[in-house]
């Protein structure tokens, strides 16, 4: 039997298995990339409002399309699952494929606050499978590349690494709870997170903008930019002080999120000097910053080296003298071939759960700021809990819909 991806019975029988739970936009991506994989091939897709017509010429005809991920999961056993849902059920969802067996590639954020990440880390450990979060920059060569030469010293000692958010979002306007759209299982969808009466501007896309779902645009495109400059630093812990703010200063609409953020992340080192990484957010702001609407810089003693994760790098040395650079995008393709890589020869992928715990931790570092509108927290890096803040360590965790199936254990 000759199958839609054109490879027969005997071969599909040491192909990886892959499932697929989240199918929306960026599921689609992932659909495609997944179909360059050398044997591999799609047995299943969850999603409680798949698009079966758009979503069906991209699979073997043979794989499953469902509405709950348990089904997936326990009926189509997958060896691989890449989750694409929002942040909400990221942890759970990834937790209960590690538990099944699976590797898993999660996109980010890792996790919907400080403590699921935890228990995602703890769980992938312990299991010993594969999870790749989806900070596709790590496992893009173009940025690679620029990140070998900072480690390289090509702009000396990197003491402060910035990362902005500069882009102009969408209004999402008022809106009143209503019936969700018909083929839409919106109970099934809420998880684990309280339920509340379905609102069309809490759907699709804009549940980035609501606590119970998101976290906000600093863990949506912000974290990518956050990871890097993280990266960049060669910092592997999280940082110790938090200072700034986060405001709503433009947009009079629903969302809880902060429109603007400025932070700055602080890191002692050993010998008793600091490392600082600065996070910028106006998500209506209409122009870009140095160029770049979403960007990196590095500051170093020699030099300095300007990232845009969409189009390359300039390295800058004295007198902005600019000494090399490198044209090019992040890419789905090449990050899933890292996943696939680290599964097939063991090890772990370019954007481990651990790297991706640490960038999501920002994140939530700079929301819980602004939840508690403290003008700056301190934060344990071993126990990953607040010093002398309950209010700040109230939201390390979250509310959860009480019995439902899929609240993570340990929370």
């Amino acid at each position: 039997m000759t199958t839609r991806s054109g490879r027969d019975d005997a071969q599909r029988a040491d192909s990886l298995r892959i499932g697929l739970i989240g199918c929306g936009k960026m599921g689609i991506q992932h659909l495609k990339a997944i179909a360059q994989v050398p044997d591999a091939f799609v047995v299943g897709i969850a999603d409680p409002a798949a698009n079966e017509e758009v979503v069906r010429s991209l699979i073997p005809a043979e794989a499953r399309i469902v509405a709950d991920a348990s089904v997936l999961l326990n009926e189509a056993r997958p060896d691989v699952v890449h989750i694409v849902t929002p942040p909400h059920t990221h942890a759970s969802l990834a937790m209960q494929a590690l538990r099944a067996g699976c590797h898993v590639y999660v996109e980010k954020p890792c996790a919907h606050n400080i403590r699921e990440g935890r228990l995602l880390l703890e769980t992938a450990r312990r299991t010993g499978r594969v999870v790749q979060v989806g900070s596709q920059s790590r496992g893009t060569r173009v940025i690679q590349n620029a990140l070998q030469l900072v480690r390289e010293g090509a702009i000396g000692d990197v003491l402060i690494a910035k990362a902005w958010n500069s882009q102009k979002r969408a209004d999402i306007g008022h809106a009143e709870p209503s019936e969700p759209p018909p083929g839409f299982d919106y109970d099934l969808w809420v998880g684990p997170a309280p339920m509340r009466p379905y609102q069309a501007n809490c759907h699709h896309y804009t549940w980035h903008w609501w606590y119970d779902f998101g976290t906000g645009d600093a863990g949506n495109d912000g974290v990518h930019e956050l990871d890097i400059a993280a990266w960049a630093l060669g910092v592997e812990t999280h940082p110790s002080r938090i200072s700034g703010y986060g405001a709503k200063m433009y947009f009079q609409d629903d969302q809880q999120f902060p429109d603007s953020q400025y932070v700055a992340f602080e890191y002692p080192q050993a010998d008793g000097t600091l490392k600082s990484l600065v996070y910028e957010q106006r998500i209506w702001s209409p122009y870009p910053q140095q160029g770049f609407d979403n960007a990196n810089a590095f500051y170093g003693t020699r030099g300095y080296l300007i990232l845009a994760k969409g189009r390359g790098w300039r390295l800058y040395g004295p007198d902005d003298e600019l000494l090399n650079q490198e044209d090019g995008a992040f890419s789905v393709p090449e990050h899933v071939d890292d996943f696939i890589n680290a599964i097939r020869a063991g090890g772990r992928p370019s954007a481990d759960i651990e790297i991706g715990h640490r960038a999501a931790t920002l994140a939530h570092l700079a929301n819980i700021l602004a939840r508690t509108g403290r003008g700056s927290l301190r934060f344990d890096p071993g126990t990953e809990w607040f010093v002398d803040d309950a209010d700040a360590n109230a939201l390390v965790s979250r509310v959860y819909r009480e019995g439902h199936w899929a609240v993570p254990r340990g929370v």
